[in-house]
């Protein structure tokens, strides 16, 4: 199949998951708008909010940034600002209707709490406390917006020595002892190649809202959720965090490997290099017969797993000059061919252009006002009934402004004008627009 191409259209008739569940988005960066996004995909109707003149952080984060003509271009604009669109900021905000409002001032905060009243869920990540600052505690939202599911995503949480502090994925990924897991043995702890704790923290967040919905049906009631990258980063210490939790030893780096199952590695080949991941014995004893070697599974050091543990090095050097002078594909197609779980490295360029990829729709072909059509990530969810769609591309800077403000608020047209002149809200003018 070609690259998916899903309209507005195609989003309406559908109908998603969440379709009549509005969320406001107050987030930036990734961790938030990656929640809001998820819940976009899934037929929520998303509203963000940005800081007029300046909006998320991620507009300026590049290159590349994409053009009028879907290029890539890899320089800046007049004044020294990005020249097109940024791809990371197309990346993860999608399925949303764009707004610029000043909340620093007592017109926008008048504006956000109309918003946070017609809105079924808030995601914000302030500093913990700013929304209480800003008159919007717990009291405001339980007499003004009692159904509400308010998420609060920060770096630390609310509560503990750190709470006041900033949260930045790669921080988190060092602080939580996530880096420490990473990179060669014997070499330097590494970070993950994505976000990895700020990606989680969005998908744990998006999990944790969908969950107070279905409690709403029950109680009536809004709630309070909260996620953190650092409670997240911890976390995903998953099965070694355990292990250190039940026998006091701390974890150490095995490169590519596995701290408790082997082979379960990488190994040059004669042109590649190709993933080997061996889950039990009944594997093991078929890739011992594919390399000639039927003797490795009898062989006591190497018949079960936990001894290959404990003869990781022995056992991976005989695999290691079995493999070495093996062509990578015919060396894949024999040990899938025995249900031996193998696969080549291959880079960011070789898995997105996969047939398989193509087929399973994991590419999305998205037009952009500005940026023209581009190629980008489609969401992994799946649902029969109610799929995931694209209806709206990631909003340029107050794109949807006076729609929102017109539509959804009931403002009149110079209503909102007096509001755009004093510099409250922003958007585009009136011919550039977009409609729903």
């Amino acid at each position: 199949m070609a690259a998916a191409q899903v309209s507005a259209r195609a989003g309406a008739e559908a109908g998603g998951a969440l379709q009549g569940i509005r969320v406001l988005d107050l987030s930036r960066v990734l961790a938030g708008p990656w929640a809001a996004m998820l819940l976009g995909d899934l037929g929520a109707d998303v509203i963000k909010v940005e800081l007029p003149g300046q909006g998320d952080d991620t507009r300026g984060w590049g290159p590349p940034f994409l053009g009028a003509d879907g290029e890539a271009g890899q320089g800046a604009g007049q004044g020294g600002q990005p020249a097109g669109e940024s791809v990371y900021f197309l990346g993860c905000n999608r399925n949303k209707r764009g707004m610029a409002i000043d909340l620093g001032r007592p017109e926008g905060k008048a504006l956000l709490a109309r918003l946070i009243a017609q809105s079924d869920v808030l995601i914000e990540n302030f500093k913990p406390g700013t929304l209480d600052r800003w008159g919007f505690d717990a009291a405001w939202l339980v007499a003004h917006a009692p159904t509400l599911v308010h998420c609060s995503i920060t770096g630390y949480g609310a509560g503990g020595p750190k709470s006041g502090l900033p949260g930045y994925d790669f921080i988190l990924q060092a602080e939580s002892g996530l880096m420490s897991l990473c990179g060669p043995a014997a070499g330097e702890a590494s970070k993950y190649g994505v976000a990895i704790v700020d990606l989680a923290t969005g998908m744990m967040a998006a999990n944790a809202i969908q969950a107070a919905l279905i409690a709403r049906f029950r109680t009536g009631r809004g709630q309070q959720v909260a996620a953190s990258l650092y409670d997240t980063g911890i976390a995903l210490l998953a099965n070694v965090g355990n292990s250190h939790l039940a026998t006091g030893r701390d974890a150490r780096r095995f490169g590519n490997g596995h701290p408790t199952i082997v082979p379960y590695t990488t190994f040059n080949t004669a042109d590649g290099v190709v993933a080997l991941a061996v889950g039990n014995d009944g594997q093991f004893a078929r890739l011992a017969a594919l390399c000639d070697h039927a003797a490795w599974a009898l062989d006591p050091r190497f018949a079960r797993n936990a001894a290959r543990v404990e003869n990781r090095e022995a056992i991976e050097a005989l695999i290691a000059t079995a493999f070495s002078q093996r062509p990578t594909q015919d060396l894949v197609d024999s040990l899938q061919a025995q249900g031996v779980p193998a696969a080549p490295v291959r880079s960011v360029a070789q898995a997105l252009a996969d047939p398989h990829t193509r087929a399973r729709g994991l590419v999305l072909d998205v037009q952009h006002p500005t940026a023209g059509a581009f190629k980008t990530l489609a969401t992994p969810l799946s649902l029969a009934d109610t799929p995931t769609t694209v209806r709206h591309p990631p909003p340029r800077l107050g794109e949807h402004t006076r729609q929102i403000l017109q539509d959804e608020l009931g403002l009149t047209t110079d209503e909102v004008e007096a509001l755009m002149q004093a510099g409250v809200v922003a958007g585009l003018p009136t011919a550039e627009a977009s409609a729903p």
